[in-house]
């Protein structure tokens, strides 16, 4: 069924077999003005096979793992790090050392060459400054779980995209900095304040926000840019993780990763398609798409001050990644429990 369907998908990319097939989690319009430069440059054809909005990156994961014995792609584009990493120690993705490795941060790639990451979004608060006072804008995570924004606050479904990992990311971070207990507490003070998780991605988060369904939400940089350029009336924060003041405990950097497919069926036309992708005019093409994605690349994030995050949240990515199953399950259990917070307006909203 997976090779019909993804026969489907990218025969309609011009006619016959494509040079190189991609799965791609990353938002269809970025991914198809990249792709279009890299067939302009090379001649060759991309079959490109996304997902739908609601199971974005984990569509695609389940589909690679289903196919690892029978691979249909050659590489795959993740809007994310954290399913890539577990792919990569599935053996889901193979080892190639890229060109770009010698100047690429040690940080930003693996260690045995299974994946690099690039062009990154942050995770931010959006709000509606019309119905948010100065003084109630939340600045830390933390203040999610403050009574007086009970009822009016959304999160994506954290069972897929980058939602589940940055709960992961929570997870690792106040386990080993705080204790196990904190996570809890912070789901338990988001479930008090009947936090709502909507199936449409962090886009339907930022959607919520702009049409007056919630007053503050959870989501990405590059839906609030986008909504932003269409006019919409939101600002968001770049959040810490406690008010601690510490540097490091800002907000959470989610790259986009990329890494040739294990027996990929066109491994040659792949690696050029990942050299391409881990190219400084790719890089600054995402900044300046819609999506202002951060460049990685050393010194180049310099030439796009407007979007650096000023505190980057310094975690383990791996120990998140790691933690992302059981933050997504403990999450779902508590968040869809019976609320028991007070209702906004009684005498402890504030």
């Amino acid at each position: 069924m997976w090779a019909l369907l993804a026969f489907l998908l990218v025969a309609g990319c011009g006619g016959g077999e494509p040079d190189v097939v991609l799965y791609v989690s990353a938002d269809e319009h970025l991914a198809r003005v990249v792709i279009d430069r890299f067939e302009d440059a090379t001649g060759l054809r991309v079959g490109l096979v996304g997902d739908t909005e609601l199971k974005k990156t984990t569509g695609l994961v389940e589909r690679l793992r289903s196919e690892r014995d029978h691979p249909q792609a050659d590489v795959f584009w993740s809007s994310e790090i954290f399913q890539t990493l577990a792919l990569a120690d599935e053996g889901v993705l193979a080892p190639y050392a890229a060109p770009a490795e010698a100047g690429w941060p040690a940080e930003h790639r693996d260690g045995e060459h299974r994946w690099y990451a690039f062009a990154a979004r942050a995770r931010v608060i959006v709000y509606a400054p019309s119905r948010v006072p100065a003084e109630d804008v939340p600045v830390a995570w933390t203040d999610l779980t403050r009574s007086y924004h009970a009822g009016r606050i959304v999160m994506a479904d954290p069972r897929f995209g980058t939602t589940g990992g940055h709960l992961g990311a929570m997870k690792a971070l106040w386990d080993r900095a705080v204790g196990p207990a904190y996570y809890q507490a912070f789901l338990l003070g988001l479930r008090d304040n009947r936090v709502r998780l909507l199936p449409g991605g962090n886009a339907a988060v930022v959607r919520a926000v702009i049409d007056g369904e919630a007053d503050i939400g959870l989501t990405d940089t590059d839906d609030v840019f986008a909504a932003l350029e269409r006019g919409a009336d939101i600002d968001w924060v770049y959040p810490a993780h406690s008010h601690e003041q510490e540097p490091g405990n800002g907000t959470l950097l989610i790259p986009n990763t990329v890494g040739l497919v294990a027996a990929a069926p066109h491994p040659e036309p792949a690696k050029r398609l990942i050299d391409f992708l881990l190219s400084e005019p790719v890089e600054r093409l995402i900044a300046e798409t819609a999506s202002h994605n951060v460049p990685l690349r050393p010194g180049l994030a310099d030439d796009y001050p407007k979007y650096a995050v000023p505190d980057p949240l310094r975690v383990d990515l791996r120990r998140a990644a790691a933690a992302r199953r059981d933050a997504v399950a403990l999450a779902m259990r508590i968040l869809t429990e019976e609320p028991r917070g007070p209702e906004p307006g009684s005498d402890d909203a504030r």
